[in-house]
């Protein structure tokens, strides 16, 4: 984390031959650069694919270039082919929804001819200069894809806590909330309250991988080189048909004794095996993205690249109620928990050591659910039974303890300076109810479902999904009052004062970090931010 470095920045391509190996057949092909512009989408309304559109419809190039833009809808809606009509771009649905997003834009690859693709979502609001930006990188014939930074233009900025407090409990409130603010600094009730900021993940975890070639794709926004998509798409499909030949033969073999296979059997089963196999650019699995980088950055043939580019290039919706955050993450946590056990990278050939260290941190931390149940669980065990982690709360543990935990904090400070960190390490912890299910749903051998994330918040209060976090909140708090008071009465257990402190302070971070999810569960947007939101609309749709 500590390393960064970008790649270096290049003017865009005239044409096609300034894209492609002087080796290969395209070179000296001098014709104007051909950009496919894909937004996929199945239930979002039209009038949230017209902003993008209209947007995408922005972008500008410096050179000549031959750009289509195509409404991919698997929703088949008259309404969706209409407003393509309308906005003169191109509409393109198919009879099934196969692989869901991936069979979508598989099905898109094969009715298009563009030389590079930009993906994007129903919601991606791309900017004017996501290409003259980006297409440089593509001079390297190597780089087979670029992502950008996702931002999210509508995080809710919350309510300064005076101003809160006067809403709730009038006059006092506001000075007590001003009296608190001269003491502590500027406090923010609601602000981002799910954690949607990727700060963290673009500017940090993404972008200091550029230097081991390992930063992946994330879907939208990201520019892909049609080549490389196909080229590994091939060759992935080539190793699957000899993977299960291999396997079937092996069964035949134990079933008839025989050392060998007849020739005209192993070829029609070859055959059989070709004709039944699906053929797909983009795995049909709930992390497409991910899957297709692992592809590409293993294809042992080419030495693909991948860019992260620095700077943020479209803006796009976040989820507003924990209902739908929650349908994301467990998404996003089931799908690289299923790569890891189903398809791990670590055993691919073609990657290089930084390369899989990258990505078995990515999934690593997709199994975190296993060790944060044990620190949370720690504490209220010795609250309760008085039965310590370790041995002894003295001297010799305080010696291992305070120098890992102050030297951890520092790395990770230096590492990741100037992006705020702790909501994100907090709601790592309170996010172990999902990641857990997530983990249990891929061990039980169930698919991952391909849900689509709502684009407007859902009414209500989400109190049921929070049963977890609450317990674990009251367990902590119910369990430290009552160690305390068998401390201080003698009446039970064997407590040190040592282990009540650690315990307390260890215990009281557990709280906050189920207190943040417990809030989000009823957080409501502020009668301020509901006005700001609904003018947005009205602008936005020209009302």
């Amino acid at each position: 984390m500590w390393k960064t470095k970008d790649e270096p920045r290049k003017s865009p391509p005239h044409t096609l031959d300034e894209c492609v190996s002087q080796d290969g057949p395209e070179a000296g092909d001098s014709r104007p650069i051909s950009i496919d512009v894909f937004f996929p989408t199945y239930d979002e309304e039209p009038e949230l694919v017209r902003l993008s559109i209209r947007d995408a419809q922005k972008i500008r190039y410096p050179h000549d270039i031959e750009m289509k833009i195509f409404i991919l809808d698997d929703g088949k809606r008259p309404a969706m082919e209409a407003l393509a009509n309308e906005m003169g771009v191109e509409y393109i649905t198919r009879e099934n929804n196969v692989g869901f997003k991936a069979g979508n834009l598989r099905n898109a690859l094969e009715q298009t001819y563009g030389d590079f693709i930009v993906i994007c979502d129903a919601d991606t609001r791309p900017f004017p200069t996501i290409l003259e930006h980006t297409m440089g990188y593509f001079r390297d014939p190597d780089v087979a894809w670029v992502q950008t930074p996702q931002w999210f233009f509508d995080l809710p900025e919350g309510e300064r806590l005076p101003r809160w407090l006067n809403r709730k409990v009038g006059k006092w409130g506001k000075i007590f909330g001003r009296g608190l603010e001269r003491c502590y600094g500027p406090v923010t009730i609601g602000e981002d309250p799910y954690v949607n900021d990727p700060q963290m993940f673009y500017d940090v975890i993404q972008r200091r991988r550029n230097w081991a070639n390992a930063s992946f794709c994330c879907g939208a926004g990201s520019i892909h080189r049609r080549e490389a998509v196909m080229e590994a798409a091939l060759r992935s499909y080539g190793e699957q048909i000899t993977k299960e030949h291999r396997e079937v033969e092996m069964q035949i073999r134990k079933i008839t004794k025989e050392k060998h296979v007849d020739a005209d059997v192993s070829e029609n089963l070859r055959q059989e095996l070709i004709f039944d196999t699906e053929f797909t650019p983009y795995k049909f699995h709930v992390s497409e993205d991910i899957y297709t980088s692992i592809v590409l950055h293993s294809d042992t043939a080419r030495t693909w690249r991948s860019v992260l580019h620095p700077e943020v290039e479209s803006k796009m919706l976040s989820p507003q109620d924990l209902q739908t955050w929650t349908v994301q993450r467990f998404k996003y946590s089931g799908g690289s928990i299923d790569i890891f056990m189903n398809d791990n990278p670590l055993f691919r050939k073609g990657m290089t050591i930084k390369q899989k260290l990258m990505y078995a941190a990515s999934f690593w931390s997709n199994l975190s659910a296993i060790w944060n149940i044990i620190f949370l669980a720690c504490p209220i065990i010795y609250f309760l039974t008085s039965i310590a982690p370790v041995s002894a709360f003295d001297v010799t543990f305080y010696m291992h303890f305070i120098p890992f935990v102050l030297t951890a904090e520092l790395a990770m400070m230096v590492g990741t300076w100037g992006v705020a960190g702790y909501k994100g390490k907090t709601n790592f912890l309170s996010f172990f109810p999902v990641n857990l299910r997530a983990l249990w749903t891929v061990l039980k051998g169930r698919k991952i479902s391909f849900p689509t994330t709502p684009k407007e918040r859902q009414s209500g209060t989400f109190g049921k999904l929070v049963i977890p976090q609450i317990a674990v909140f009251v367990l902590s708090l119910v369990s430290m009052i009552f160690a305390w008071w068998a401390y201080f009465t003698g009446v039970f257990g064997n407590y040190s004062l040592g282990g009540l402190i650690f315990n307390s302070f260890w215990t009281m971070n557990n709280m906050m970090a189920m207190w943040g999810m417990i809030a989000a569960a009823y957080w409501t947007p502020s009668p301020s931010e509901n006005e700001q939101g609904q003018e947005s609309e009205e602008l936005e749709y020209g009302i």
